[in-house]
């Protein structure tokens, strides 16, 4: 039979199926064994466990498991207002790009917001965030009662041995004090150090809201919360205060500043918490291992993971050191404890990938929709 190619040609194209990991698509609700279903329950299973560790121990030291200062539901509420701003910029940003006008139409708007923040995908966000904080919670209360279930045990004179020992004899914030000074550097590295508490809802926020098809944002709020509860046992292992507390007059010398505030109001809430543990204070020093630089590390070794864009990755990179001298510096901890920080960050990484399935080829790099062809 003759074809008429005039005739072939007027046919219609057959539409092209919808990349994985593109708005619309139903990678998140495929069957129970893929791996988009092991990354929906890694969260809720890190929580689950973290709770129950936390139910355990609270029982053990005669309290209940509680949120005292609402910390953590303050801060679950914080993100999940960021990611409604950022979820409205992101459908902004695709729209402009769609219509290829600063101000897209209504229609175009809507259009967007429909394909790309499904039901699904907005559960799957929420999900993860009240995880991530029930894991939080559950962390706190751990923390809070180790000095109850090992009772006058302290490390720190090890650690401090062990520290100097490390730098031929001498201390380590000793050093950096001599050869940084104090002043503008003390107010630079407690500015770095306090970038901690925006760094964590900022970075949870960006990576569900921009990431594509939620995998890369998935593993990475699963790989956070993997980091409070191996803080956590840390803690138990071996219980310290840090150099601050254990040595004040080594840090007298060192100006006033954001930092020393809340070393001041810590100290004070665990005197308070130590009277009277059931009044409702909770305390919050340890010393052993740092989560600061271990979620900062986790961090960076996610964006080389994921692909992210090289300013992304240095930017990580250059907290990481600045965080890292900064808990020196300021007194917070030992040079055993960084190092035990960056164990920690690279085991999260590494049980987040065995709990999510995370496929990297698909994962990698945000979302960057092209406006179609005029």
């Amino acid at each position: 039979m003759t074809v008429d190619p005039k005739t072939y040609a007027r046919r219609p194209s057959v539409p092209a199926l919808p990349e994985r990991g593109v708005a619309g698509s139903t990678d998140l609700v495929a069957g129970p064994k893929s791996p988009q279903r092991r990354m929906l329950i890694a969260g809720p299973v890190v929580a689950i466990v973290s709770v129950l560790a936390a139910l355990l121990a609270t029982d053990a030291a005669g309290l209940p498991l509680r949120d005292p200062d609402h910390v953590a539901g303050g801060r679950l509420v914080l993100v999940l207002c960021l990611v409604v701003v950022l979820m409205g910029l992101d459908v902004l940003v695709r729209a402009g790009r769609r219509s290829r006008r600063l101000w897209p139409s209504r229609a175009v708007i809507v259009s967007v917001r429909r394909e790309r923040w499904t039901l699904a995908r907005g559960v799957a966000v929420l999900s993860a965030l009240v995880s991530f904080y029930v894991t939080y919670l559950a962390y706190r209360n751990l923390k809070s009662v180790v000095p109850l279930l090992r009772p006058g045990e302290l490390f720190d004179r090890q650690l401090a041995d062990l520290d100097r020992s490390l730098v031929g004899g001498n201390d380590p914030a000793a050093l950096l004090h001599e050869v940084l000074g104090a002043g503008v550097p003390t107010h630079v590295l407690s500015s770095a150090y306090m970038v901690f508490f925006a760094f964590i809802p900022g970075t949870l926020a960006a990576a569900l809201v921009f990431s594509r098809d939620l995998q890369a944002g998935l593993f990475y709020t699963t790989a956070q919360s993997i980091n409070w509860v191996l803080g956590a046992a840390s803690y138990f292992l071996l219980p310290a205060l840090g150099p601050i507390y254990a040595d004040p007059a080594a840090f007298a010398h060192l100006p006033a500043s954001g930092v020393t505030q809340l070393q001041d109001i810590l100290l004070d809430q665990r005197l308070e918490f130590l009277r009277d543990p059931a009044a409702g204070t909770a305390q919050s020093i340890a010393a052993f291992s740092s989560l600061h630089v271990s979620i900062i590390f986790t961090a960076a070794l996610a964006s080389h993971l994921l692909g992210l864009a090289l300013g992304l990755r240095i930017g990580a990179w250059i907290l990481l050191g600045l965080t890292t001298v900064a808990t020196i510096y300021l007194g917070w901890h030992y040079v055993v404890d960084d190092l035990g920080g960056l164990a920690i960050g690279a085991m999260a990484i590494a049980l987040a990938r065995a709990l999510t399935g995370l496929d990297l080829g698909s994962a990698r790099g945000p979302s960057t929709p092209k406006a179609p062809p005029a």
